[in-house]
């Protein structure tokens, strides 16, 4: 059996339920009568009936409670409300023959629809960026949740569209305008937990749950069992499919704890889309080299080049940033030449990782700034209102010219300053639990240890917290730009050919702050990078073959170079 409905043409439609815990179940139709839904075995209930796409519809589980299908397309009030039917072939594609774009040439942008708009917004942004040198645009969770503002990790109806940012057919039609210029369209996916409101799934299939492990953010999800497993390959499935995504971004994947189910779906998904470019991408705290391998994951984002590179540029050092404050400069030259700083090593109470220097540079996806290192801290504040200019852009040169492949937060190539907060939509007991939790978070940081402190934390639920995490063009907008598209062009001309088998040639700490870093390119190329993030001036060397890009004074704190030789 299959989750969610299956238009059968003629007018009907076959509507599936996996309720192992209940002993029936009825289709309700809205405006027309109950219809019971017939056992299909291994808890699978499953009815046909008279219903074309528009048509509302819901499962009744006894007198008092009514659920949406948890594969639904769309809902129509909310993710309390009624389900959508829709068809999935309806949508026009404007674009034909699309097949995506090599792993190697992407450059992704991380945006969240809500903020930018809703569909349309994001839309009214692509020329803007596809000139600009980006080439991917990557979507925070769109999946449905309670409410209409939410970063989308709370989401609950998986299949479904988060009704605040637009419609599925908008979804498309925002997919199909960035193909047009050339852009991929990436999706973040959260299969390793539902939000706290709207999620009814433990009211007729507890199965669904690992009730021996948990996630902090909920109850874990049972993937060995195989309605559970299906639910979620499909459901990747789909975007790919239905939607023409290019690639998905799975989030926080060590919270799943099955390896065997992320390599059976990564296996799924490469089998049944052999013919296009479809880029897989883990957050994967564990630092798994195995799941990169061939044919699995294309790549990794990579927390450890963040949060060295943050302690090196702002001087911080508590929370998770105290175990990469020693001896930063030296763990920036592993991670450019291995790819993981922890490679089995203790990282805080537990040890994290494996080796991964044997895999090439495009495994790894680098950050200086996403969603989680701007908006989980307190007041969201952006790099650039944190570390110097000057060497956030050696910084910045260093991750668009590096192999390893770049990932850019909204407003980051425009200079912007506005925060970027954490934002729900909760109400009544929850919304209290949400907004104390969250600032007693912040209880151990030294800046927040006076409840008074705390008290001003923004408020997830407050409305103008969303409208402050609008991202609004820095004063210098033009100027940053023009540094980003300068960058990427060089990186699409010089770097990107080489990117696939790209592997270290060896790195040298110059000083405290700098390093030498170079790298033999898949096209047989040697690519140099020298700078220098620290306070005193050092000697960089000898840059042999062409010079492509440098700022500052060689050596001089601030600076950087880059040269490729043939």
């Amino acid at each position: 059996m299959r989750w969610g409905p299956e238009l059968l043409g003629g007018g009907r439609a076959r509507f599936n339920l996996w309720a192992p815990d209940r002993e029936g179940v009825s289709l309700e139709l809205d405006g027309g009568t109950a219809l019971a839904m017939s056992p299909a075995g291994e808890g699978w209930f499953s009815v046909e009936a008279d219903a074309a796409p528009g048509a509302r519809y819901r499962f009744r589980l006894d007198a008092d409670l009514a659920v949406p299908d948890p594969a639904s397309r769309q809902q129509a009030d909310g993710v309390h409300g009624w389900s959508v039917l829709t068809d999935p072939e309806e949508y026009q594609w404007q674009v034909a023959g699309w097949q995506g774009r090599p792993w190697a040439e992407t450059v992704i942008l991380e945006v969240h629809a809500g903020v930018l708009g809703g569909f349309a917004g994001v839309a009214a942004t692509l020329p803007q960026l596809a000139q600009q040198g980006i080439t991917a645009v990557q979507l925070m969770p769109v999946a449905a949740f309670a409410g209409t503002r939410n970063w989308g990790y709370d989401g609950v109806l998986p299949y479904a569209i988060a009704g605040a940012y637009g419609t599925p057919d908008e979804l498309k039609a925002l997919v199909d305008a960035a193909h047009e210029l050339g852009l991929m369209v990436f999706l973040d996916v959260v299969y390793n937990h539902f939000g706290p409101d709207g999620n009814y799934l433990g009211a007729y299939a507890g199965g669904f749950f690992d009730e021996h492990a948990h996630t902090p953010w909920g109850g874990a999800v049972a993937v060995s069992r195989d309605p559970v497993r299906g639910f979620f390959i499909d459901n990747a499935l789909m975007w790919l499919g239905e939607y023409r995504i290019d690639g998905l971004r799975f989030d926080a994947v060590h919270a799943i704890a099955d390896n065997g189910f992320l390599d059976d779906m990564a296996r799924e998904i490469r089998a049944a889309l052999p013919d296009r470019h479809t880029h897989l991408v883990l957050e994967n705290e564990n630092n798994d080299p195995d799941r990169l391998a061939p044919g699995l994951y294309d790549a990794q984002w990579n927390d450890d080049f963040h949060n060295v590179l943050h302690v090196i540029l702002t001087g911080e050092s508590e929370g998770y940033y105290q175990s990469f404050a020693d001896m930063p400069t030296e763990r920036l030259a592993r991670c450019l030449a291995e790819g993981f700083i922890y490679q089995g090593e203790v990282c805080g109470e537990h040890a994290r990782g494996a080796p991964s220097g044997h895999l090439p540079a495009g495994r790894f996806v680098t950050f200086l700034q996403n969603h989680d290192q701007v908006g989980n801290r307190a007041l969201g504040e952006r790099l650039l209102s944190l570390a110097d200019p000057a060497r956030l852009r050696a910084a910045t040169a260093l991750q668009l010219l590096c192999p390893q492949v770049p990932l850019l937060f909204m407003g980051e190539t425009e200079g912007s300053t506005t925060p970027f907060l954490f934002f729900t939509d909760f109400h009544d007991e929850l919304a209290d639990a949400v907004r104390d939790g969250r600032r007693k978070e912040f209880a151990h940081f030294a800046a927040f240890s006076d409840p008074a402190a705390r008290a001003a934390i923004p408020d997830p639920n407050d409305p103008a917290t969303f409208t402050r995490s609008v991202p609004e063009p820095g004063p210098d907008a033009a100027e940053w730009r023009g540094f980003y598209a300068d960058l990427l062009a060089l990186r699409a001309a010089y770097v990107v050919p080489g990117i696939e088998g790209a592997r270290s040639a060896g790195t040298e700490v110059l000083g405290e702050g700098a390093i030498t870093a170079r790298w033999l390119l898949g096209n047989g190329c040697t690519l140099g990078l020298a700078f220098n993030l620290g306070d005193a001036t050092v000697a960089f060397p000898e840059m042999e073959g062409r010079i492509l890009f440098e700022l500052g004074e060689a050596g001089a704190p601030a600076s950087f170079a880059a040269w490729i030789a043939l």
